[in-house]
């Protein structure tokens, strides 16, 4: 597309903007990328639409509006840097993930979250990265009282592509007053492989990363 394609671009883009378009309608309406938009529209001032068209005369703070467009346009950003990764940023990633959230004693590979994508992330990883007897992999929830066992096993069971029938007795953890009331309404899953070379391999792994990053003196 040449320089006139490229400014009539802009302008289209930033009178939808200028209507309170989001980066992701007007990507889709001229058919490029959203990480392009935020470029072609991040000098115009960006009003998000209400949410309450009944009073429609409630103009958000400026501080408000200007934070929802800076969200906005960091993911946009972040959307066009990571389209697409390489099987060497995944690794990276997920060896990440477990340097952080995973155990570290040698008898096991496991980890616990709350998040099924960054579990699903780390038995993907690990099924690819790693030979993995599928039989060997165990689950196990931590639930509040009160909420559905059966219901939370089939939504991790889907998410983890791991049978119900390898998920160990959930520990239920009882009404507390003292502690905070927030609840996981799918409760707190733990995946586990028993291997004491898988989680060697994964920790020498860790290892070799993090060497690089020498600590002054």
């Amino acid at each position: 597309m040449g320089n006139g394609g490229k400014f009539v671009e802009r302008e289209q883009a930033g009178e939808l903007r200028a209507q309170s378009w989001t980066l992701q309608e007007i990507a889709d309406e001229l058919g490029v990328a959203k990480g392009s938009v935020s470029v072609l529209v991040r000098d115009v001032d960006f009003v998000p639409k209400s949410r309450n068209r009944g009073h429609s005369s409630h103009q958000p703070h400026p501080l408000h509006v200007k934070k929802l467009a800076e969200i906005e346009r960091c993911k946009a950003e972040a959307d066009e840097l990571f389209a697409r990764l390489t099987s060497r940023e995944r690794d990276l990633f997920a060896l990440g993930l477990y340097a952080g959230e995973g155990e570290k004693s040698d008898k096991r590979v496991s980890m616990a979250n709350t998040n099924p994508v960054y579990l699903r992330v780390f038995v993907t990883w690990l099924r690819e990265e790693f030979v993995v007897d599928e039989a060997r992999l165990r689950v196990r929830l931590y639930l509040h009282d009160g909420l559905d066992v059966d219901e939370s096993n089939e939504f991790w069971s889907v998410a983890l592509a791991i049978p119900v029938g390898q998920f160990q007795k959930p520990y239920r953890a009882e009404a507390n007053e003292t502690r905070r009331r927030a609840k996981h309404v799918r409760g707190c899953a733990t995946v586990a492989y028993s291997c004491a070379l898988t989680h060697r391999r994964v920790m020498a792994r860790i290892e070799a990363v993090t060497s690089l990053f020498v600590l002054p003196g």
